[in-house]
């Protein structure tokens, strides 16, 4: 026995070590990592691919010990776009190439991105771009560029756009499993899978407007970098007549057939270096990090906050990718106390969430404004919950694609009462008194109960739409005539009065200062996390490895199939969440 303990002991004495080793490793390079920047050399050439690049801001931390150890790589898609604005009046950079772009970025960042291109090339730089084959999403961003490349193997995916939307009324059926729907508003198509099982026409209506909107930005942008008429581009579309690389060609959407190593021989033609040495290029990331490091200090005294709502909104501290009571009101506050701080510019990138959450952020934002400006900037979605945290700023702006309004609410609940049954499952409740018990998934739904949430969510649609008509300067009814949770285009919800102007979050900077009555202003990003070593440390590659192996697996559709499942079974309480997710290929 004696001898077993000790081998017990050596075992466990060298596990120790090993982890002890392993952290102290981790801690060590955190420490004292050097600087990972990288300098621009003269003729350089900027690569731009944005694979890692997915919110408007990359986010920072009170504690600095925990920056250290954060998996973020402290570059948002804003940085970007400062740089590309630095870039054109660096003597060092000469052009910039988008280089097989993998960026997963939605529409309205891509409408930024392709403005902040545009200006580029004003500059007298040029920018080109290669790929192997394009999506439709990326010919988008793609086709800003003053040539463009294309793999002789490859293709291109230009054919209007659409939306898939899965029913499981019929499986809920055959199953046993349902899903308990009490909602408000014709147009709250979220849970409308879980009733039919197929699209109504309500749904079918918002979904082809939607759709249309957004198809007019793209086409438009498009015919005006290209200079291809809007008729000649939805013809193309229609007859698929750019699916190979020589009818993308013919048609003007692409300029030059060729393999990367002929793209990069002309790159360096251009910049005038022999066809056998390398030319200098640097990636967008580094370039990125160098400005963000080395870019002038701003000595303004006055401010601009710039609060960053990205995610879904929910309760607790929030992230880069939620957004959280804590960080959000936290912010507000900070940024209203500051003297410096003379505006406020709420970012929002959501298409909703908690309710009470978004109420609460609300009320935030409406004892700010009697303070200091709060000024508005959509980007991808700012829809249901999104909007309505922004329902009440001084003013709205929103790119043409963005997706906004969905002003409804739903409340769902998982019954598997008939699949208990089918099982042979009895569940019964005994109580003190009438209404005691809290709901049970193993019950059928108590009509009483039924009624109760309703009311809760018929009171939580007045206080939305209340606060929409308050803030929008319209009656109840005319924002109940756009709401019932109907989704719109930032182009429609400008004329419908639900945002103020088109543009992007520079443009609400600019409105920001205006109303403060500022010229020389510095910005201060928010939020600041309050997240402990822990929270970060379980968000290292190690402890990331099963998300890892089952993408790995099963594919990254598939993947996402399962997170939206997931999503559905996290949702507590009333939402305020937008009908669906739209991605653009």
């Amino acid at each position: 026995m004696k001898f077993l303990g000790n081998v017990l002991a050596t075992v466990i004495g060298i596990f120790v070590f090993i982890m002890l080793f392993f952290f102290g490793v981790i801690f060590i390079a955190a420490l004292f990592g050097g600087d990972d920047s990288v300098s621009v050399k003269s003729n350089s050439v900027i690569e731009l691919n944005l694979k890692e690049i997915k919110n408007d801001y990359a986010g920072k931390y009170k504690d600095p010990w925990v920056t250290r150890f954060s998996e973020q790589k402290g570059v948002g898609l804003t940085d970007v776009l400062n740089a590309i604005e630095a870039a054109k009046t660096d003597d060092n950079i000469k052009g910039i190439s988008i280089l097989n772009d993998e960026s997963s970025l939605g529409l309205a960042q891509y409408k930024d991105l392709r403005n902040a291109l545009e200006s580029f090339k004003k500059s007298g730089k040029f920018v080109w771009a290669y790929a192997n084959d394009y999506s439709q999403k990326e010919y988008y961003l793609t086709s800003v560029a003053n040539t463009i490349y294309i793999n002789p193997a490859g293709d291109l995916d230009f054919k209007g756009l659409s939306s898939e939307v899965m029913f499981f009324k019929d499986f809920q059926d055959k199953s046993g499993i349902h899903m308990e729907v009490i909602r408000h508003g014709k147009y709250k198509s979220a849970v409308e899978p879980f009733l039919e099982n197929k699209m109504s026409d309500a749904n079918r209506e918002q979904i082809t407007a939607l759709l249309n909107s957004i198809w007019s930005t793209i086409s438009t942008d498009i015919s005006k970098s290209r200079n291809i008429p809007l008729t000649k581009l939805n013809e193309i579309a229609n007859g698929l007549l750019a699916r190979t690389p020589e009818m993308a060609k013919q048609q003007h959407l692409v300029d030059v057939i060729a393999y990367e190593d002929v793209y990069h021989d002309a790159i360096r033609k251009a910049l005038k270096v022999d066809k056998n040495e390398d030319y200098n290029k640097i990636s967008i990331l580094d370039y990125t990090q160098n400005n963000v490091t080395t870019a002038l200090t701003n000595t303004a005294t006055d401010q601009i906050a710039i609060i960053y709502a990205q995610g879904e909104i929910g309760s607790g501290e929030g992230d880069v990718n939620t957004i959280g009571e804590g960080s959000m009101r936290r912010s507000l506050q900070e940024a209203r106390k500051n003297d410096d701080v003379k505006a406020i510019v709420l970012r929002i990138d959501s298409p909703g969430g908690s309710a009470l959450t978004s109420d609460l952020i609300w009320r935030e934002i409406e004892i700010t404004k009697k303070v200091k400006p709060v000024v508005v900037s959509m980007g991808n979605y700012a829809a249901s919950g999104g909007y309505y945290i922004a329902c009440n700023a001084n003013k709205i702006f929103a790119e043409n694609n963005t997706i906004t309004g969905s002003i409804g609410v739903f409340g769902m609940l998982p019954n598997f009462s008939p699949l208990a049954n089918k099982l042979g499952i009895n569940s019964e409740q005994v109580k003190t008194h009438e209404n005691a018990a809290n709901y049970s998934p193993f019950v059928p739904v108590d009509e009483k109960f039924k009624a109760f949430t309703l009311e809760g969510v018929e009171k939580i649609y007045n206080t939305f739409v209340t606060h929409v008509a308050e803030g929008r300067k319209m009656t109840f009814e005319q924002v109940d005539a756009i709401a019932q949770g109907r989704v719109w285009s930032g182009t429609e919800a400008v004329k419908l009065g639900l945002v103020d102007k088109i543009g992007g979050l520079n443009d609400a900077i600019a409105e920001a200062a205006k109303i403060a009555k500022i010229k020389k202003y510095s910005t201060q990003n928010y939020p600041e996390y309050e997240k402990t070593l822990n929270d970060i440390l379980s968000g290292l590659p190690f402890a990331k490895s099963k998300e890892a192996f089952i993408k790995e697996e099963i594919g990254e559709e598939n993947y996402m199939l399962i997170e939206q499942v997931k999503k559905f079974q996290k949702q507590k309480g009333i939402q305020t969440m937008m009908p669906y997710g739209i991605n653009i290929y």
